[in-house]
């Protein structure tokens, strides 16, 4: 799915920076262009990136109590 229609950014490519390390909306912006030109995309954007960090502290418990 598009998430950035303005530069062709999609939903895919978001989760990966995300999954890289993006941390935040702006630092997505320069990585993928994503919002970019309009911003109508950036609240998703956000949530995209929220959604993986609250992904990714949910993983580290259950790795501290498995060692």
């Amino acid at each position: 799915m598009y998430v950035c229609i303005c530069n062709g950014v999609t939903d895919r490519q978001i989760r990966e920076a995300a999954e890289a390390g993006c941390a935040s909306v702006p630092e997505m912006t320069m990585r993928t262009g994503a919002g970019a030109n309009c911003g109508s995309c950036l609240g998703l954007v956000a949530e995209m990136i929220e959604e993986t960090r609250a992904r990714r502290a949910l993983d580290l418990p259950v790795l501290a109590r498995a060692a």
